[in-house]
């Protein structure tokens, strides 16, 4: 099967984009709606992504060839477009300058941790379904 062009690639990525940062807006706005502080809703974001991510990568990235346009579409667009770093980098510095030192480094910690935790949680659950039954 041939690779798909840079053009439908990119038309793919900034649809999905598109896609994950109004998913992203409307979480922010559902947040603030319900009085949740910052920077809590962008950790759930970030941690909620990076466990798309894994399932991402543990089912789609296992059959490249069958998923051209899924990866540029759902890694780099829907879930570039609905995490951020630069907001969870915002939301420390702010944080700090604050003077809430503890909460920023309790932030930051937690999403690397929580994010990383995550996304190796769900690639092995979706390697350990793969081995069940075959993916088609």
């Amino acid at each position: 099967m041939p690779a798909p062009s840079d053009a439908r690639a990119l038309a793919v990525a900034a649809a999905g984009g598109a896609l994950g940062a109004m998913a992203r807006y409307a979480v922010d706005l559902t947040a603030d709606r319900l009085g949740v502080a910052l920077p809590w809703a962008t950790l759930a974001i970030n941690i909620v992504g990076c466990l798309l991510m894994g399932v991402l990568v543990s089912y789609v990235l296992a059959r490249p060839a069958r998923h051209l346009l899924w990866r540029p579409f759902l890694g780099a667009g829907v879930l570039g477009g609905f995490t951020t770093f630069s907001a969870f980098a915002g939301d420390a510095v702010l944080l700090a300058d604050e003077g809430a030192w503890a909460v920023s480094a309790v932030y930051v910690v937690a999403t690397l941790v929580g994010g990383l935790l995550a996304i190796w949680a769900a690639y092995e659950m979706g390697h350990a379904l793969r081995r069940r039954r075959p993916v088609t």
